[in-house]
Formats: C-alpha cells, sequence, structure tokens
C-alpha cells in the first residue's frame, strides 16, 4: 500500500468556489486525500457539506473548533504535501504575500513549508491592480505557482483576465 498524499485545499470568498467543489472531487478520484479549509466568505457561495461529503473528511472552518489538543492548522502542516488555494481571492492572495494570519486557511499557510499553487478569481480590474500585480511578483518570487487566471467573462459581467482556471487544469498542475 503507498503512503497517503494529503492536499490541502483553500477555498476562498469568490463565485468561483463552486468550482472548488469540482476540483476536490477530481483530486480525490486521483487518489489524493483532500483536507477542505474554508474561509467564511468561502461558506457564502458552497457549504462545508458540499466539501466533507466529496472528501470524505471533517472541513477546516475555524481556528477555534479543534477536535483534540492540537491545532488542526498546525498538524496539517505537517501532514500536507501541497497546499492549493482556488478560488484565490485578491484579499487571500494579499494576506499570504504579507503574512497576515487571521483565519484556519491563512493560519495555516503561514506554518506551511510545502508546495503552494494558487489560482486566482476575481473581476479583471481587482488582478490588474497595482497592489495585487505586486503582490503577485512578491509571491512568484517566494516560489508560490500560479494557475490562471483565464481571460473570459466574470461573473460581474465584466471581461478579461480573472476567471478561475478550470478544475482539471489545475489537477494538471498539481500533478506536474
Amino acid at each position: 500500500m503507498s503512503e497517503k498524499r494529503v492536499i490541502a485545499l483553500g477555498v476562498t470568498g469568490g463565485i468561483a468556489a463552486y468550482k472548488a467543489a469540482g476540483l476536490c472531487s477530481r483530486l480525490v478520484k486521483a487518489g489524493f486525500e483532500v483536507q477542505v479549509l474554508m474561509t467564511e466568505n468561502a461558506e457564502k457561495f458552497v457549504t462545508p457539506l458540499t466539501f466533507r461529503t466529496l472528501s470524505r473528511r471533517p472541513v477546516v472552518r475555524s481556528l477555534w473548533e479543534v477536535p483534540d489538543w492540537r491545532p488542526e492548522h498546525v498538524a496539517l502542516a505537517n501532514e500536507a504535501e501541497l497546499l492549493v488555494v482556488a478560488p484565490a481571492t485578491a484579499n487571500f492572495i494579499a494576506k499570504l504575500a504579507h503574512g497576515i494570519a487571521d483565519d484556519a486557511l491563512t493560519t495555516f499557510a503561514a506554518t506551511f513549508n510545502g508546495r503552494v499553487v494558487l489560482a486566482p478569481a476575481m473581476n479583471p480590474e481587482m488582478w490588474r491592480h497595482a497592489a495585487c500585480a505586486d503582490n503577485v511578483e512578491l509571491l512568484k518570487k517566494r516560489g508560490v505557482e500560479f494557475v490562471g487566471p483565464e481571460c473570459g467573462h466574470v461573473a460581474c459581467g465584466a471581461d478579461g483576465p480573472g476567471r478561475m482556471a478550470e478544475p482539471e487544469k489545475i489537477l494538471q498542475k498539481i500533478k506536474n
């Protein structure tokens, strides 16, 4: 029997969060154990029950709801081989770039030393904003990998770069 391969899947609060469910399902089918960490804002788009069902694991939603004495985000940092955040909002990208750890996902990210892949999703003007561009460049210098965003029509009605990459494309990036 092979060693388990654990991926931490961060889901942030953007309309593209629904695509993260498809990514979670594909990761499980590919043989990964998926531990989902959701932000409070992500729960406004997709419920934790969706991810608990797809991943077959409890969803980490808070720093304060831990099943035993170990803080879940710290224990997971020692277990996971990869952190993928899909969608990665401008807010999350800024927090990661500047070391802000104020929820379960960002605190996990601050304790995690493995490979990080972000799938940005946001309004095209947000993606083009100088602060966001600077944060992306800073993260790339630190070795964070990006898949997307893709150009196209986004939920707010705008067109341009900002669409989250499709789950299959994210899965391919993870496997490479």
